[in-house]
């Protein structure tokens, strides 16, 4: 049996206990790494997978406007949706549209129209180039669907709603539409009608405004139709 000394366990505990310490001490150092690594791999995996996944595009809901006409009073009219109005007057109103618009012009068989993918709506880029009583207007939206223009027959006039959407807050080409149109037409007849037998007009000069005007007053044209 061997022996060893009262010194030399001390001596041997102290060493033990030493490596005890430092083994563990280093043994969790490993560990921790190796979660690291572990996390690291995970995450690059992570980023692997979601880099070639097609990500889908936040896209805004479509605003959906009133495309049936009606008979509208001034109070109604005042009363219409994504339109602020500066100041409310007894013929209508002054004001702008809060839509966020997402126009895009295309050329269709050199026809020019513009998508508007905030509204699901379809402009006619330009309108009339000359300005006609509302009464005139069905005989020009005739003419234009009779002959296709950019390659549709369901061109119509807006509602008011429809109309009102493309006053803008700012001034382009001094009008308070958006540049994506033609400056020609300074405002547009709509299809709504006033109580008093009177049609909706949007006019884009002055300040931007809303009112109702005689049937056989002469004004311009801009058509529109429902995107599918």
């Amino acid at each position: 049996m061997v022996t060893m000394s009262k010194n030399l366990y001390n001596t041997l505990m102290f060493i033990f206990n030493k490596w005890h310490s430092y083994f563990y001490i280093n043994l969790i150092i490993l560990v921790r790494v190796l979660n690291m690594r572990k996390c690291l791999r995970d995450a690059l995996f992570i980023l692997f997978i979601f880099h070639l996944t097609p990500i889908a595009s936040a896209e805004e809901p479509r605003i959906n406007l009133r495309s049936s006409y009606n008979t509208l009073s001034v109070p109604q009219v005042q009363s219409i949706l994504n339109v602020p109005i500066h100041s409310k007057e007894e013929w209508g109103f002054f004001g702008h549209s809060t839509i966020n618009h997402n126009y895009k012009l295309k050329s269709i068989s050199e026809d020019k129209v513009v998508v508007d993918n905030a509204t699901g709506l379809m402009w006619h880029q330009s309108g009339s180039d000359k300005n006609m009583s509302w009464i005139g207007v069905k005989n020009w939206i005739r003419s234009l669907n009779s002959r296709g223009y950019g390659g549709y027959h369901d061109w119509r006039l807006p509602t008011v709603e429809e109309a009102a959407s493309l006053l803008e807050s700012g001034k382009s080409n001094d009008l308070y539409i958006d540049s994506v149109f033609d400056s020609k037409q300074p405002g547009i007849w709509t299809g709504d009608k006033h109580v008093s037998g009177s049609a909706w007009y949007v006019n884009f000069k002055g300040n931007g405004s809303v009112y109702w005007e005689d049937k056989y007053n002469s004004d311009f044209v801009r058509t529109v139709r429902s995107v599918e």
